[in-house]
């Protein structure tokens, strides 16, 4: 009898464990669901500079006022910025009031910027069509959200067209911010492609080349 007891409590006590468990990773997953919703970035987020090599897509959805769009990025003479927002996110309200001001002409002439919403099942037309700035790109699809692997809005995105790679991607919490991410992404690009020239031209790190000790040295 006393054995049975034993069993017994040990058998509840390990269900009582596995309980909590349950629990606290139902939680965290309803917290990481509520951030999404929210629009709150999540800590997944990275840094626009961040080292990006996946391969983009077209955005393909409707505009708020409900007709057919697709904006082409991939294969494009300039590069895109993709701006996912959401009317109901409060932290999105700045990146809406920059995009409707001069944010955009903030930008290198080389790199427009398209904003992206979630589709119509899930964002309100109405509301998106008020803070749609007149003189961008708006396209409402869900799907886009997803082949980006979005975890949370606002989120930003840097497309280069020539070689359709994603040569960033994070967010931030002010316009300001993202200007800054995207220049240091553009140097990090630009050193990248300085390298792989010299590289193509047989100049490796250390080749003297690289450091000439006169005029006449660099001339040669």
């Amino acid at each position: 009898m006393t054995a049975v007891l034993v069993v017994e409590s040990v058998v509840i006590a390990l269900l009582g464990l596995l309980v909590t468990g349950l629990l606290r990773s139902h939680a965290d997953i309803l917290r990481r669901l509520h951030e999404l919703e929210a629009g709150a970035p999540t800590s997944a987020s990275a840094s626009l500079p961040a080292a990006a090599t996946g391969s983009a897509v077209d955005i393909v959805g409707v505009t708020p006022a409900g007709a057919a769009v697709a904006v082409g990025v991939v294969g494009a003479e300039h590069d895109t910025l993709l701006a996912f927002l959401s009317s109901s996110c409060t932290t999105c309200a700045s990146f809406w009031d920059a995009l409707a001001g001069d944010g955009a002409r903030q930008l290198p002439p080389r790199v427009r910027v398209v904003v992206v919403t979630r589709g119509p099942e899930a964002e309100s037309p109405a509301a998106v069509a008020a803070l749609a700035p007149a003189t961008l790109p708006c396209v409402m699809t869900s799907d886009a959200i997803d082949a980006y692997g979005i975890p949370g809005l606002p989120y930003f995105v840097l497309v280069e067209g020539r070689t359709g790679r994603v040569r960033g991607e994070g967010t931030g919490v002010s316009w300001a911010q993202v200007l800054d991410l995207l220049g240091r992404a553009d140097a990090d690009s630009r050193e990248a492609r300085i390298d792989g020239e010299l590289s193509a031209a047989g100049i490796g790190p250390g080749d003297p080349r690289l450091y000439p000790s006169s005029i006449e040295d660099a001339a040669s």
